[in-house]
């Protein structure tokens, strides 16, 4: 194999030859990255023998290392009983975020084959949002009770020294009747005192701790505060369900951005990867522009309307574009400030009357000034005062609407159901348009005669 340079050609070679040592050898030479770029190259027939070559517990490293949508892909062609040997080897909030991306049937299916334990966990997981503390908690916790002393934390965790070792010990629990979360120990609580101190005596009371229904903006806001390695999680009744990390906060923060910044851009469904089969990526990303041409048509239809008054005045054709893009700025600036205070809970949705008037404050003030000055433009490039007029009063008007349009629309997609992210950008950059072009066309037909012809 001397003459192959690339992780993804040594990969392919070996699994040729199905030679599954020397794999296993290979891919823990490979950092994630690589690991997931190398698995990317391979054809589905040869991702599959992979996973067929490697023992349960280092296909489960492989899966951990690559993208959940291509994770779920993969298991999904395995068979259950071969999907579940290796799903029972990832760590609690992997096994949730795989299985959350593959479909019911096959998901349901591979749960069906798992330990019957890990499997009522796992669903439990999975019916929380991917984006609260329920979603993202892990359940490789230590907890003990309140009448165990330091010696029984001792030999337990002798005991299971191999188990707890991919476990990410930085805090002990302390747990009363029913499982109810009633302290925490550092790991320095059990060095020093002596062997027969119950956990009750050395155990910090009250802990912090964090609800199963916390948003990623509180957790957030949570680990900013205090600069803890982890915090449990509880529900209603204080029971101990789990351990949000900070860097799980991160990265479900990381993957909601991601996801946003997606569907802004027109992919629809979630993520994309060129490894998908191509008329799935297609469909993706045609369900988008199909609306969109939809949109444009509209849009397009108000200059159709005023075909004569641009054939008379051509200079509008200049303009026409200036402000339709300049007005859906400072709306896309609106849609920002309230996807964010959303997310934040600072505003809700029925509160349309209230971000209407603060947005409207903003719309005549930047609109009086970016009409001013296109206005100006137009007048020293021309020298009428009436196209300056026309381009200027246009531009104020379609930014005040595109900026109350903008603060509005996000509130009312939230209050409908749809997802803001999503739908927020097609819309408003359609009604600027439309009004935008609307705005200067009927302006100049009603002072046609003043401009002249120019």
């Amino acid at each position: 194999m001397s003459d192959l340079t690339s992780p993804q050609e040594i990969l392919r070679e070996l699994i040729a030859t199905d030679n599954s040592v020397e794999l296993t050898k290979f891919i823990d030479t490979l950092s994630p990255s690589e690991t997931a770029r190398a698995i990317s190259r391979l054809t589905e027939k040869e991702r599959l023998h992979l996973l067929n070559l490697l023992s349960p517990e280092d296909a489960a490293d492989v899966i951990e290392d690559i993208p959940d949508v291509q994770a779920a892909d993969m298991v999904e062609d395995l068979s259950s009983e071969q999907a579940a040997a290796i799903m029972e080897e990832l760590s609690s909030d992997h096994l949730v975020d795989v299985l959350g991306e593959m479909n019911e049937d096959a998901s349901q299916a591979i749960l069906e084959k798992m330990d019957k334990e890990d499997a009522e966990e796992a669903r439990r997981f999975l019916d929380y949002p991917p984006d609260c503390s329920g979603g993202i908690m892990i359940s490789e916790f230590l907890a003990y009770k309140t009448n165990d002393t330091i010696q029984d934390v001792l030999d337990d965790l002798q005991a299971n020294r191999k188990e707890y070792l991919d476990y990410h010990v930085q805090y002990f629990y302390v747990i009363e009747r029913e499982n109810k979360l009633a302290g925490v120990l550092r790991i320095h609580d059990i060095l020093f005192p002596d062997r027969g101190t119950r956990l009750s005596q050395v155990m910090i009371s009250p802990p912090f701790s964090v609800s199963d229904k916390a948003s990623l903006a509180e957790l957030q806001d949570f680990f900013e505060k205090h600069h803890l390695f982890g915090v449990p999680v509880v529900n209603d009744e204080q029971q101990l369900l789990g351990v949000v990390l900070p860097e799980a906060v991160e990265e479900a923060i990381n993957k909601r951005k991601t996801k946003n910044f997606l569907s802004l851009s027109g992919i629809i469904g979630g993520e994309e990867f060129r490894t998908m089969p191509l008329l799935s990526r297609s469909g993706r990303r045609l369900s988008w522009l199909s609306m969109n041409i939809v949109l444009n048509i509209i849009a397009a239809s108000v200059i159709a309307l005023y075909q004569d008054t641009l054939a008379a005045v051509i200079t509008l054709a200049v303009f026409l574009p200036m402000v339709s893009d300049m007005s859906g700025c400072s709306g896309n600036q609106a849609v920002a400030v309230s996807m964010r205070e959303l997310s934040l809970g600072l505003v809700r949705p029925a509160e349309l009357l209230w971000v209407l008037a603060k947005e409207a404050k903003v719309g005549i003030i930047n609109g009086l000034v970016l009409g001013l000055l296109l206005g100006g433009v137009a007048y020293f490039w021309k020298g009428n005062i009436w196209l300056g007029v026309v381009v200027g009063g246009a531009l104020a008007a379609n930014t005040l609407v595109s900026v109350t349009l903008g603060g509005m629309l996000p509130l009312v997609l939230k209050r409908l159901k749809f997802d803001p992210a999503l739908v927020s950008s097609p819309l408003l950059t359609t009604v600027t348009d439309m009004c935008g072009f609307f705005f200067v066309l009927s302006f100049a037909a009603a002072v046609l005669p003043k401009l002249g012809g120019i």
